[in-house]
């Protein structure tokens, strides 16, 4: 099982260092080299309807798992405890039904904190 260290970072480096999770809580995202070992970079943006991060003061975790579906690897793995952990391959049909998902989720949650914006404006 491969494993994955963490940096908290206030800028991510313009030259990324394999095995390493970069994390920046101001910018709300962590990015790092696809494990498969292809070299591209793979950004996991933190929000309620992206990533969360979990750190236990030990090790970190990303949930849900990290689909990296535009790139060619077309890699699809969990980072949890610190370790990277494969899970299956999907197939186009799958990817594209999970993507109209997340665009129906994004939906309904900015439409929602969009009505609140405007609540709290009004009173």
């Amino acid at each position: 099982m491969k494993i994955l260290h963490y940096k908290f970072v206030d800028f991510i480096p313009e030259e990324l260092e394999g095995d390493i999770l970069y994390i920046s809580l101001e910018f709300k995202t962590a990015i790092h080299l696809c494990p498969c070992g292809c070299g591209n970079q793979v950004v996991t943006p933190f929000s309620p309807t992206d990533w969360k991060l979990i750190f236990d003061g030990d090790s970190v975790s990303l949930y849900p798992s990290i689909g990296s579906w535009a790139l060619p690897c077309k890699s699809h793995y969990w980072i949890k405890n610190n370790k990277i952990e494969w899970a299956p391959l999907w197939h186009e049909r799958e990817i594209s039904k999970l993507r109209k998902k997340e665009k129906k989720e994004k939906k309904k949650f900015f439409k929602k904190s969009k009505k609140k914006l405007i609540r709290e404006q009004l009173f």
